[in-house]
C-alpha cells in the first residue's frame, strides 16, 4: 500500500534534519567545562565529552546542568522531529506513521551532533545521557527494556560501559518489536550501532578486564 505524502516533504525533512542535528551540537559537558569552568573535559580522564567523564572530573552541582542540557536538547529534538514529519501525511490514518516516523529520523541526527559537533570539532560525547531520554521519548516499552537493562548492569557490575551498550545493542530490537516498520527498524539499527561504535574502546576494555568501575567520588582521571 503506497504512504500518502503530502506534496513535497524534503523541505520538512531537511528542517527536521537541521534542527535534530545543531540541538545535538549543544554538549553539556563541554558546554560547562569550556565556557563556565574553563577547563575542558576532553583534557581530562578518557577526553569524552560524556556525563561520566565530566562528573569523575569535576563532580560537583554542575554536573545537574550537564544532564538538564543533555536531557532537554534530545527532547526539543524529538518533540520538533515529530511535528514536522508528522505533517507530511494526507490521510489522517498515517498520522501516527509519520510521528514516529519523525522521532527516529531526528534522534539519529540529535545523535549525530552530540557525537559529532561541528561546533566543537566534531569530537563530542558518546550519547548514551540523550539517547537514554530518546528512549523515553520514543515508548514506555523502549525505556522499559533500555533503561532496565542499563540500570541493572551498571548498578550490578559498576560498568556504566556495560550498561550503555546494553542501552545501545537492545534498542533496535525493542525498536523493531514496538515499531515492525522497515524505515524505522532501519534507523533503530544505525542509531544502536552508533552507540555501540562509540563504546568500542570500552568493549576492548571489557574484555581484557580493565575498565574503570563507576564511583560516586570523582577523581581526576579515568576512562570511560
Amino acid at each position: 500500500m503506497p504512504i500518502p505524502i503530502d506534496g513535497n516533504p524534503l523541505i520538512l525533512v531537511l528542517l527536521a534534519t537541521v534542527i535534530a542535528y545543531f540541538c545535538g551540537c549543544f554538549n553539556g559537558a563541554v558546554i560547562v567545562s569550556k565556557y563556565i569552568l574553563r577547563d575542558d573535559v576532553r583534557n581530562h580522564g578518557s577526553g569524552n565529552a560524556g556525563l561520566t567523564n565530566f562528573y569523575r572530573t569535576f563532580g560537583g552541582p554542575l554536573t545537574f546542568v550537564v544532564i538538564l542540557t543533555d536531557v532537554l536538547k534530545a527532547v526539543v529534538a524529538i518533540l520538533v522531529g515529530a511535528s514536522l514529519f508528522s505533517g507530511m501525511a494526507v490521510d489522517v490514518a498515517w498520522v501516527p506513521y509519520f510521528t514516529i516516523l519523525g522521532k527516529y529520523w531526528s534522534a539519529l541526527f540529535c545523535l549525530l551532533g552530540h557525537m559529532f559537533p561541528c561546533m566543537f570539532h566534531f569530537k563530542g560525547g558518546k550519547g548514551i545521557l540523550s539517547g537514554g531520554t530518546i528512549a523515553l521519548m520514543m515508548d514506555w516499552r523502549i525505556a522499559l527494556v533500555v533503561w532496565g537493562g542499563f540500570l541493572i548492569l551498571a548498578i550490578v557490575t559498576r560498568y556504566v560501559s556495560l550498561g550503555s551498550v546494553w542501552a545501545g545493542a537492545s534498542f533496535p530490537f525493542i525498536s523493531w518489536y514496538c515499531y515492525p516498520y522497515f524505515s524505522i527498524v532501519v534507523l533503530a539499527f544505525i542509531i544502536g550501532g552508533l552507540v555501540v561504535w562509540q563504546h568500542r574502546g570500552n568493549i576492548r576494555r571489557l574484555l581484557h578486564g580493565n575498565e574503570n568501575k563507576f564511583s560516586l567520588h570523582p577523581k581526576r582521571e579515568g576512562k570511560t
